[in-house]
């Protein structure tokens, strides 16, 4: 799903405009990678928590040049679902393999 097909989806929903919820959609996803940039994390109750992992150090091979490179230090964004969620997910899999049996 893209984010068009989620705005449009939100605003039949609920019947705000799509212009409306454009915002807000944008807005909610603004405040979440300001939260993540500045090293705080976001938690969603029954849904998932938006955090911030730290990569160490390391070093790789450049291997077109042969050569030994490091990689800095650096954070990486990342979700991780809340039980709730990954429960409701293997239901509806479950489900789904019980009807095309």
């Amino acid at each position: 799903m893209t984010k068009a097909e989620l705005i449009s989806l939100i605003s039949k929903k609920t019947g705000v405009e799509k212009s409306e919820v454009l915002n807000i959609v944008t807005s909610f996803m603004d405040t979440i990678k300001k939260s993540l940039d500045e090293g705080e994390n976001v938690y969603l109750r029954g849904f998932g928590s938006f955090i911030v992992k730290k990569r160490a150090e390391k070093k790789a091979r450049n291997i077109s040049k042969n050569t030994t490179i490091i990689i800095e230090e650096h954070n990486i964004p990342a979700f991780k679902p809340a039980k709730v969620f990954k429960d409701a997910i293997a239901k509806d899999k479950k489900k789904a393999k019980k009807k095309s049996k």
